[in-house]
């Protein structure tokens, strides 16, 4: 294996050098002399010693129609007044190309379980195409990626876990437009249009995404809903009225715990930006993820007296506003399954269902998408996605983007488990349970989308002030003060 390996990778560094090569611009007929290698004549004659292997290929292929050639059986031996073909530069360059075979380069983050479902979505591809993968896996892949881009060396495909990137290489011009080659028409029916906003950069479409997680979700038993004859609540001010019913009933409507060691305090940045964006909408959301509006604008302050509402109303939350400080986010939900109920709703990501006590199965839970609050907003989707983005541009690489893009590629994953789809032609019924099914269709039927803004924001603010800021709030803080002190530190982040 180490020598085919070898051997492709010695061929990869020489075809540029015998594409280029000066010395034969047609075929020539050479007899072997005393003292002549192979290594030594296609050096000569190719500009490559390893291009040997295009002079063993054109001379065995005429040996098959003129006898007077030689058969080359093995190439360290040869013998003086043997008959070869040497083929032109050019003609060499083909024979390698295609020796090396048809393969596409594409570096993520992806290992284990992920790497090996991603093996079996390109299966097909590979045996339709005759295009090979080789795929790299790095968690450091900001960091890799961004030195192979300086020294030269790029994938043909990268898989970014976020827009960020992207937008910095579009904005270097090191991305190919893929709207060049796409099916455009397609893609617009597929994708709602947010999704194909966030995968572009002024205008120019430089992605798809392919795999997507979902925070958007309020868990709660269906079962004691029913007891009590409560309905799923589908905007704001329904919402609020079911905590105000669950609270006469003598009841809790909210379980939430922003406890997280060191990173205390995230969960409730999910709920600020949930509701952000169903308060302000995506455009003003995306200018305070940029620090172009500030975090004391009426807009931001807004979202934060909506999570007041809740997170500050010792009536609605389990253990009163200290059991949402000191309770570990991981074990906030567990009272919903208690006899009789500790609390009833939970707003949580798609993940927290490996968290709730063990026992607990699929028939006992279900959820809800985070309600509306500005009809104007509809129903937004807050989450993480994967964008598969091209570097060069090959007839491999388009051929890959091509299949990705389709909901068959996107099937094959969700078949098994732990993947969404954006795309809306991807079928409910691959996902492997009914809680998988709806997430999707949470999913897809959201016209809005946006990553988590404080995974966005420099580390000071998304993963320092505003976590911080969250526990301040909670805790009884004024919010005037919390959110100027916010602002101080990203001044200065994002200088």
């Amino acid at each position: 294996m180490k020598k085919v390996v070898s051997l492709a990778l010695a061929l990869a560094m020489l075809l540029p050098m015998v594409a280029n090569a000066a010395p034969l611009r047609q075929e020539v007929v050479y007899t072997v002399k005393k003292g002549d290698t192979l290594w030594a004549l296609a050096e000569k004659y190719l500009g490559s010693g390893p291009a040997y292997w295009a002079i063993v290929f054109a001379t065995n292929k005429q040996a098959q129609v003129d006898e007077t050639f030689a058969t080359i059986a093995n190439p360290s031996l040869i013998h003086p007044g043997w008959k070869f073909l040497i083929p032109s530069a050019e003609e060499a360059a083909e024979f390698l190309k295609a020796r090396l075979g048809r393969q596409v380069t594409v570096l993520g983050v992806w290992g284990g379980d992920e790497r090996a479902a991603f093996e079996e979505v390109v299966a097909p591809f590979t045996k339709e195409s005759g295009i090979t993968m080789a795929f790299e896996g790095t968690r450091d892949l900001p960091a890799v990626l961004t030195t192979r881009v300086e020294a030269g060396n790029p994938p043909d495909i990268a898989i970014l876990p976020n827009p960020g990137q992207m937008v910095e290489f579009a904005k270097a011009g090191k991305l190919v437009d893929i709207s060049t080659f796409m099916d455009m028409e397609q893609l617009k029916k597929d994708y709602a249009q947010s999704w194909l906003d966030l995968a572009s950069y002024e205008g120019t479409l430089y992605g798809i995404f392919y795999k997507a997680a979902i925070k958007s979700l309020v868990w709660y038993s269906p079962a004691a809903f029913e007891a009590k004859g409560y309905t799923v609540p589908t905007t704001w001010d329904k919402l609020i009225a079911l905590s105000d019913k669950i609270v006469a009933d003598g009841g809790v409507p909210w379980c939430l715990g922003i406890e997280s060691g060191a990173a205390s305090g995230w969960p409730a940045t999910d709920w600020i930006e949930d509701i952000m964006l169903r308060t302000a909408g995506g455009e003003v959301y995306d200018k305070w993820v940029n620090h172009e509006i500030p975090w004391t604008d009426p807009a931001v302050k807004k979202a934060w007296e909506y999570f007041g509402q809740i997170a500050r109303n010792e009536k609605y939350v389990y253990g009163g506003t200290t059991g949402v400080l000191s309770i570990f986010f991981g074990d906030s939900p567990a009272p919903i399954f208690d006899d009789p109920p500790g609390c009833y709703m939970h707003r949580q990501a798609s993940f927290i269902t490996g968290f709730f006590p063990e026992g607990v199965t699929e028939e006992d839970y279900a959820f809800f998408p985070f309600p509306s609050i500005d009809p104007a907003y509809g129903v937004p989707a807050l989450g993480a996605a994967d964008l598969v983005v091209m570097f060069k541009d090959t007839p491999e690489a388009r051929a890959f983007m091509q299949y990705l893009a389709t909901p068959e590629a996107q099937e094959i994953w969700a078949a098994r488990g732990a993947f969404l789809s954006p795309n809306k032609r991807v079928s409910p019924d691959v996902y492997p349970d009914a809680t998988t099914k709806a997430m999707a269709e949470a999913l897809t039927a959201a016209e809005l989308f946006r990553f988590d803004g404080s995974d966005l924001m420099p580390a000071a603010v998304g993963s320092g002030s505003f976590w911080g800021g969250t526990l301040d709030y909670v805790g009884g803080e004024d919010l005037d003060t919390v959110l100027t002190a916010i602002e101080a530190s990203a001044v200065e982040a994002y200088k």
